[in-house]
């Protein structure tokens, strides 16, 4: 009679943790307008699934991302007709392209184009050519060139793609390698780099997801941890030293040798044809560059509020890098075209002529940001991050050994279904620091915040509708799609020797080994599958 009383009691309890459990979602849902039987729920997830495999399948990214963009809001109406119009163009494009933070990034987008057809006209980019021909001798020199300058490039992965796209593509262009491993190296070179250095908008976000002011300090201490960093990183040198391609990026890579840089397919066709000065020079180049640097760190550092008083450090913590980017940009086009008339470069009439052509050769850019922003928009509305997180939070206490490989791969599906790594870990850090505070001295707690982030980088890598992604292939001028494709493989194998390494870490932690001991293992792993690679396309 007990045992029966005592499973009824059970029972009734279960029942009633379900129902508060659902009656939660419904609840927020009433407060969201959204639909409750979708809301928090695994279909919050399937406009990204829809608009990515679309995009995988068609080959074509706009009409892919706004079917993705509609699947969200006719989850979120209910399938009603007024409802799904509004949520998609009032609640979405609408509502993105009126955020401040996203109009700063446009207009960043906006004058660096003015800026790359400036120098285009002015002869810089390619005098850098002509120079770059002379002084790098191999298809190897280029590719090492493009990963140098893109690691120097760490302040801001947008900054990143854009700058290290302009300069370089002459260069890769001269020695005949692809767009699309263009486009590859640049993309790996951003996130992934601004993920381990301490002094970027990065490291800044993620200070600012720490409650008690530890962040930075937290950041620095992870970066050892962070193995999809650097392990891509290592993929890259070693891509390039042991001419070890694979997968679709190798057939690029052949036909850019037989001199097709785009493999058919290039949206940036009607971009870039104009009469190039002559008489330009490196400097032609150099100079705004280095000014558009300078002045977007100054940027950045006085969004912070460096120049009210706050120290370096703490300005760079708590920057806006859309505000930053935009100001230093705008002051980086008025440097240069005061610059290019001292040097009669050009007359103003033509310059004022390359504004608007600036403008249209980031229109693809702009396209696919807007679309990826509205995107993500609908995601949050259906609470999709909100179910991931519960998810998370529930399953993590039975799974501690294996638990810095289940949060990197959690956070690689949460950044490349909602193309954002700093939703991604702005989620999981505070569940990880829940589970293992930092004052338990539990080795794992520096691991586990490490995956996160790495984690939410890789996922950004993957996804085709992740900003940076995007910010390379305009970088590049490579057609999105060819970018995808081709980065997905080495991206996919990153990722799966990185959850090899925080496999051993967990294994570590658990055997009470140094859990560093499981960096060498990931780079020796890496190195293998690159070696075994490099036979494979040698043979070939």
């Amino acid at each position: 009679m007990k045992k029966q009383t005592g499973r009824a009691g059970r029972a009734l309890l279960l029942s009633a943790a379900l129902l508060a459990a659902l009656a939660v979602p419904a609840l927020a849902a009433e407060e969201t307008g959204a639909d409750p039987r979708f809301y928090q729920t695994l279909w919050s997830l399937l406009p990204p699934v829809v608009a990515i495999g679309l995009a995988l399948a068609t080959k074509e990214v706009y009409s892919s991302l706004f079917l993705g963009i509609l699947t969200g809001g006719l989850l979120w109406s209910g399938f009603a007709f007024e409802g799904t119009v509004t949520h998609v163009f009032q609640d979405g494009i609408v509502s993105v392209l009126s955020d401040s933070y996203n109009v700063g990034i446009l207009v960043f987008l906006v004058i660096l184009g003015a800026m790359v057809c400036l120098m285009n006209r002015a002869g810089g980019s390619a005098a850098f050519g002509r120079w770059a021909q002379k002084s790098i001798k191999t298809r190897a020199g280029a590719q090492l060139a493009t990963i140098v300058l893109g690691v120097l490039i760490f302040i801001d992965d947008y900054f990143n793609c854009l700058t290290v796209g302009s300069v370089m593509r002459p260069v890769t262009d001269s020695h005949r390698v692809s767009r699309a491993k263009l486009a590859y190296l640049i993309d790996a070179t951003a996130a992934p780099v601004c993920i381990i250095a301490p002094i970027s908008s990065w490291a800044a976000a993620v200070s600012g997801f720490v409650d008690d002011g530890s962040g930075l300090a937290l950041f620095i201490r992870a970066i050892p941890y962070n193995y999809y960093a650097l392990l891509t990183i290592v993929m890259m040198v070693g891509l390039v030293l042991l001419n070890a391609d694979f997968g679709p990026m190798a057939q690029h890579e052949a036909n850019a040798a037989k001199g097709d840089l785009f493999s058919g397919s290039n949206p940036y066709a009607e971009a870039g044809e104009d009469a190039v000065n002559q008489k330009g020079t490196v400097a032609d180049l150099v100079a705004p560059i280095l000014v558009l640097v300078v002045c977007c760190v100054v940027g950045m550092i006085y969004s912070g509020g460096f120049f009210s008083g706050t120290s370096f450090v703490d300005a760079f913590s708590s920057s806006d890098a859309s505000v930053g980017l935009m100001l230093g940009s705008a002051f980086g086009i008025a440097f240069t075209i005061v610059f290019y008339l001292i040097r009669r470069r050009m007359g103003f009439k033509e310059m004022m002529a390359c504004i608007p052509e600036g403008f249209k050769a980031m229109v693809p850019a702009i396209m696919i940001l807007t679309f990826a922003w509205s995107l993500k928009a609908m995601t949050d509305s259906l609470g999709a991050r909100e179910y991931v997180a519960a998810v998370v939070e529930h399953s993590a206490a039975g799974f501690q050994m294996l638990l810095p490989a289940i949060v990197f791969l959690i956070g690689c599906f949460l950044a490349f279904a909602t193309g954002t790594s700093w939703g991604t870990f702005g989620i999981l850090i505070p569940i990880v620091l829940s589970v293992f505070p930092l004052s338990s001295g539990n080795p794992l707690a520096i691991v586990c915040v490490s995956a996160c982030m790495a984690g939410a980088v890789c996922g950004d890598h993957c996804s085709p509708i992740s900003d940076t992604t995007i910010m390379a292939s305009a970088g590049a001028q490579c057609d999105h799609v060819n970018h995808v494709s081709t980065q997905l493989p080495y991206a996919v194998t990153a990722a799966a020797v990185s959850c090899v390494s925080y496999v051993a870490a967990g294994v570590f932690a658990a055997a009470g080994l140094p859990t560093m001991l499981a960096l060498p293992i990931g780079i020796a792993l890496m190195l293998l599958v690159l070696l075994v690679a490099g036979r494979r396309n040698k043979k070939a």
